[in-house]
């Protein structure tokens, strides 16, 4: 009977000492590894104070702008947002063969070219290196990073021709590439993204020629080509089977029969303006639910059909046409 209770008390020591001993923190469960190639990116980085929690005695996975896999305690998220950096994005940021998500953004202090060591990371899904003064081309090595879903490499500086073979990129669901000095067309096999809810956003370049043939089949959610040297029949793209709720083609050198064209009846957003589009406005466009409208200095002539949302746009939706007419316009005469 003794030997019983002193079992028992002796258990209930032991489970009191495990309950009050504490467990380590997701922070302190940092793998060496990862820790590693941390430290080597902010020693890369010349030691930014942005950077300034990664301290080698504590874990880095409680690291400012790091997040980890709960399970595996592996670095899955490098945000390196917004702070007085500069430089280039070391090679070492490829030696985090776990990361899914790299982002370094608005950082205008961060030059260079997009690093090939980024090819190494094949778990990546999201990437954003934007708002920065990265320069170079748009590496066609993104096309190896199957498992991408998000690709936004806006607002740099970056030159030289698209690399047709991100249209490869079968998880693909947006591709940022605005504001940008890219040249040459775009390329035909961007027509055949594999998403059924693309995002595509081209515009704020130098891309020219017209669009390409595949774009008949082709039906993003949003669409931005504006401010290019696009030229051409856009009507190809336009039709009622699509489900594109934005599209904007302004100011590119467009120009074909807008009378022609029925419009998909799930288009919100419209800008068509500064191109040199002829015809009319079809009757047809009184049935969409529109909540923006441009189609301003263009070639357009007749009068703009009454009913829908037509009339809720101000003059400058439709002034500078050749003889565009009727309400918000003056009366047709």
């Amino acid at each position: 009977m003794e030997i019983s209770k002193l079992y028992l008390l002796s258990s209930s020591l032991l489970l009191l000492l495990l309950a009050t001993r504490p467990c380590p923190s997701l922070s302190d469960r940092c793998n060496p590894k990862d820790k590693k190639v941390l430290l080597q990116i902010k020693k890369d980085l010349n030691n930014p104070y942005l950077l300034a929690s990664w301290d080698p005695k504590t874990g880095c996975c409680g690291w400012y702008c790091v997040e980890c896999d709960e399970i595996t305690h592996r670095i899955n998220s490098l945000t390196i947002f917004s702070g007085d950096l500069s430089g280039q994005i070391p090679d070492s940021v490829g030696d985090l063969p776990f990361l899914e998500t790299l982002i370094f953004r608005k950082l205008s202090n961060l030059t260079g070219q997009i690093p090939a060591a980024i090819s190494k990371l094949k778990n990546l899904k999201t990437v954003r290196l934007s708002w920065t003064n990265l320069s170079g081309p748009v590496p066609a090595f993104f096309s190896e990073l199957k498992n991408l879903t998000y690709l936004d490499l806006s607002f740099n500086n970056l030159t030289g021709t698209i690399p047709g073979s991100l249209s490869l990129l079968p998880n693909l669901g947006a591709l940022h590439l605005d504001r940008n000095h890219l040249t040459g067309p775009i390329p035909d096999s961007f027509g055949k993204f594999a998403s059924s809810d693309f995002y595509l956003y081209l515009s704020h370049n130098q891309l020219s020629g017209k669009i390409p043939y595949s774009f008949r089949g082709f039906d993003p959610t949003v669409i931005d080509l504006s401010r290019n040297k696009l030229e051409g029949d856009l009507s190809i793209f336009l039709n009622s089977n699509k489900s594109t709720q934005v599209a904007d083609f302004s100011r590119n050198l467009f120009q074909f029969d807008l009378s022609r064209v029925e419009f998909p009846k799930s288009l919100r957003s419209l800008g068509l303006s500064h191109n040199k589009i002829a015809g009319g406005l079809p009757e047809m466009m009184t049935s969409l639910d529109l909540q923006f409208l441009n189609v301003s200095y263009n070639r357009l002539c007749g009068k703009i059909p009454v009913g829908g949302e037509l009339q809720s746009f101000t003059y400058d939706s439709y002034f500078h046409n050749r003889c565009l007419c009727g309400a918000p316009l003056p009366s047709c005469k």
